[in-house]
C-alpha cells in the first residue's frame, strides 16, 4: 500500500522489473474514446534504455483530432486493432512500472482497451512524471513535457507522435530518476486500479466521419448547483447528509463520471478540490500523491475508499428541517 513521503522516508529501491515509458494518442479524452497509436520505451531498473516499440492502432471509428496526431482514417485502415497488438504490448509492459506524463490518462485509456477484451493490463504500479517533477521542486514555470524537455536539454522531433513523445519522456525520466535517488525524494509509485464498469457506451458503434463542428473531446459536464447547504464534515459511523461536499481522487473502479452522477442524484455536492470545507474525500489511495489526497491530510478532511463510499451512497439522509 502506498504511503506518504514522510512515512516512507528517502530510501526507495528501483523496481526489479524496470520501467515501461508509454505514450498513447487517442480519438479523444472520454471514457469511450479509443487508442490510435502506442509508443513504448523499455528501461532497466536504473533507467537505461533497453529497446523501443511503436504501432498505429485502428480504432474502428473516426480517429478524432487528426490535426493533433496526424493519423487519418486512411492511414489507420490497414493498421492492427488493439486486440491484435495487445499480446505484444503486454510483453513490453509485464512486470514493469508504467511511466507516463499525466499517467492517469495513459493508464486509463490502455486499461479500458484491455477491459473491452475481458482482460487487464499486466501492470501493478505507475509513475507520473508530472508528480515526480513537482516533488523534485524543479525550477520550472509549469510541468508540461516540452518544458521538462527544455530543462533537461532533450530535443523533441515530432510532437504528438507516440514514439517520439515516449522517447522524449524517457530522456526526461532518466535524469529525473537519478536526481530523485541523489536527493532522497521517494518515487511517487501509484497502484493501478482496473475499470470494472464498462457499459453499452464502451461498445458504441463507430462514429461517422468528422465534419464541421465535431469535437473529439468530451465537453465539461455542467452539473446543476446542489440545492442544499453544506452541513459540514462527514463523521465516521454516520450517514452522508444531503449537501455534503464530496471530492474524488485517483483511480476508481467505477467510472468517475458515473460516480459523480450518483453523487448529484443523491443530493451531494461534487467538489473539484479539497479545502477545510470539504465534507469527505473518496480515494483508494489515502496515502497517495494526488493534490487532493495531500490537501486532505493537511486540513484533516475525512477519507474513505470507493467501496465504503458506495455503501454510504445507499443511505444518504435529508438535511434536518
Amino acid at each position: 500500500m502506498e504511503t506518504s513521503t514522510e512515512a516512507r522516508g528517502a530510501a526507495h529501491p528501483y523496481p526489479a522489473g524496470g520501467w515501461a515509458v508509454v505514450d498513447v494518442e487517442t480519438t479523444g479524452l472520454g471514457r469511450t474514446d479509443r487508442v490510435v497509436s502506442v509508443g513504448v520505451y523499455r528501461l532497466d531498473p536504473g533507467g537505461e534504455v533497453l529497446d523501443h516499440w511503436y504501432t498505429p492502432v485502428n480504432p474502428g471509428r473516426d480517429p478524432g483530432p487528426v490535426w493533433i496526431h496526424g493519423l487519418t482514417s486512411e492511414l489507420l485502415a490497414t493498421a492492427p486493432t488493439f486486440a491484435e497488438i495487445a499480446e505484444e504490448l503486454s510483453e513490453r509492459l509485464a512486470g514493469r512500472v508504467l511511466v507516463a506524463h499525466n499517467a492517469l490518462f495513459d493508464w486509463s485509456m490502455i486499461s479500458r482497451e484491455y477491459a473491452r477484451m475481458g482482460s487487464r493490463v499486466p501492470v501493478e504500479q505507475r509513475l507520473c512524471t508530472i508528480v515526480l517533477a513537482r516533488d523534485l521542486r524543479l525550477p520550472l514555470p509549469n510541468h508540461r513535457l516540452g518544458t521538462l524537455a527544455t530543462h533537461f536539454g532533450v530535443v523533441p522531433r515530432q510532437a504528438h507522435h507516440a514514439l517520439d513523445d515516449a522517447r522524449v519522456l524517457a530522456e526526461v525520466f532518466q535524469p529525473s530518476l537519478r536526481l530523485a535517488v541523489q536527493t532522497g525524494v521517494a518515487l511517487p509509485l501509484t497502484p493501478c486500479v482496473p475499470p470494472t464498469d464498462l457499459g453499452e457506451d464502451d461498445q458504441a458503434p463507430s462514429r461517422p466521419a468528422s465534419g464541421a463542428g465535431w469535437s473529439p473531446y468530451r465537453p465539461a459536464r455542467r452539473r446543476p448547483a446542489c440545492p442544499y447547504p453544506n452541513p459540514g464534515r462527514w463523521q465516521p459511523d454516520s450517514p452522508l447528509v444531503q449537501g455534503m461536499r464530496v471530492a474524488i481522487s485517483g483511480d476508481t473502479a467505477t467510472d468517475r463520471e458515473l460516480l459523480e452522477d450518483r453523487l448529484t442524484e443523491a443530493g451531494l455536492h461534487v467538489a473539484s478540490s479539497v479545502s477545510s470545507r470539504t465534507s469527505l474525500l473518496v480515494t483508494n489511495e489515502p496515502g497517495g500523491w494526488t493534490t487532493k489526497a495531500r490537501r486532505a491530510r493537511q486540513v484533516g478532511t475525512p477519507v474513505v475508499d470507493e467501496a465504503a463510499f458506495l455503501q454510504l451512497l445507499r443511505d444518504v439522509v435529508p438535511q434536518p428541517e
